[in-house]
């Protein structure tokens, strides 16, 4: 670390010696060089960038998942888990089988549909004969009544047994084997596992046993502060950067903004949509969030190296020509981590010292 700060310290004093042979300044907010002047070396200089402007300054946010393309899929039947057909990370289908269990109930539930069935077809048989015998005088209508009151028992009966069969086993389990499947509620990948071949489950764990989602959509959680409520509304674009890509910026909008605000933070969380294609974002991970103004008003972005902060206010180098640098001051309309947005001080297109402008503010200062 020392090896490091003497390097930095003797690069700092060779830069200053250098930089004191040539630049003149010509006036109080501007600096001038030959042309192939060796200081030129120690700068870069680029072009400003412009984006949309943003209505807030960046907000901490976290990636989740879009809970409108998510399941969390639990066993509705008790069982013990004998065989496992999918993977975190994996694709699944509609329908598709999850893993197979050994439950007694799903064994209990067909033949409880089994006998209630065939209680019905006998029940309506003996309707039918009592409504015969009654239409040739035979039987009276109180018996009559009582068979149909029978048979319609015996129906809601079967009914009740068929739901039940039919809330446990989608599929149609009716071979009595006790092996039920648990199947994808929709298509999308397997986020989580959280089951092992021979555990014993029941409908009343507390944690769910897969976690389907769509990972092309998510959404984008922030807690909005209450001074900038004013700024956000629903539909409004939004810009989204997370650290593990630098210099990327993802898009989204503005879904939901909370109804109640939170007493001790003073912040209302808001719900941003995502499309995530590439599949590049995760849920879980950790974002900063800027809502935009709207995509017809745009800004001019300018790295936080750029900068040069005198007082209130905020100063930049700008190349107006070929080794002629001006110090210029701009008004910043947002400022984050890596990069800030000025809304007034320059122009599209224009270039600014973005390595060495401490370094000209100094022989600046000297040369005065």
């Amino acid at each position: 670390m020392m090896t490091r700060s003497i390097a930095l310290t003797t690069l700092l004093m060779c830069c200053q010696l250098v930089w004191g042979a040539d630049a003149r300044p010509a006036t109080a907010q501007v600096l001038r060089f030959a042309p192939g002047a060796p200081q030129l070396n120690y700068l870069r200089i680029q072009a400003v960038a412009e984006v949309p402007e943003p209505a807030t300054d960046p907000l901490n946010g976290r990636i989740a998942y879009d809970e409108n393309r998510t399941s969390r899929v639990s066993s509705p039947v008790a069982g013990r888990v004998v065989k496992l057909e999918a993977q975190p990370g994996d694709s699944v289908k509609a329908g598709q089988a999850l893993l197979w269990l050994d439950a007694p109930d799903l064994g209990s539930a067909v033949a409880d549909l089994r006998k209630a069935e065939a209680d019905l077809h006998l029940k309506q048989l003996a309707f039918q004969r009592a409504r015969s015998l009654f239409e040739g005088e035979v039987l009276a209508r109180k018996e009559l009544e009582a068979s149909e009151a029978d048979m319609k028992q015996s129906r809601a009966e079967a009914d009740r047994a068929r739901a039940r069969l039919k809330n446990l086993a989608p599929g149609g389990n009716l071979s009595g084997d006790n092996r039920y499947a648990l199947r994808a509620p929709f298509a999308g990948i397997v986020a989580e596992r959280q089951v092992n071949p021979g555990v014993e489950v029941r409908p009343d764990n507390p944690n769910p046993l897969f976690v389907i989602t769509d990972p092309a959509h998510l959404w984008a959680v922030i807690d909005l502060p209450e001074r900038d409520l004013a700024k956000v509304r629903a539909g409004q674009p939004i810009s989204l950067e997370v650290d593990a890509y630098p210099g990327r910026r993802f898009s989204g909008r503005v879904a939901s903004i909370g109804a109640i605000l939170d007493p001790a933070t003073r912040r209302v969380q808001v719900r941003c949509t995502l499309d995530n294609p590439d599949r590049l974002l995760k849920p879980e991970m950790y974002a900063r969030v800027t809502p935009l103004s709207g995509a017809a008003r745009m800004a001019l972005q300018v790295p936080n190296t750029a900068l040069i902060t005198e007082g209130l206010y905020s100063f930049v180098f700008v190349e107006t020509s070929a080794g002629v640098l001006e110090k210029r001051r701009v008004t910043l309309a947002a400022q984050g981590r890596d990069s800030a947005v000025a809304s007034a001080g320059l122009k599209a297109g224009e270039r600014v010292v973005t390595t060495g402008a401490l370094l000209l503010n100094s022989e600046l200062a000297g040369g005065k």
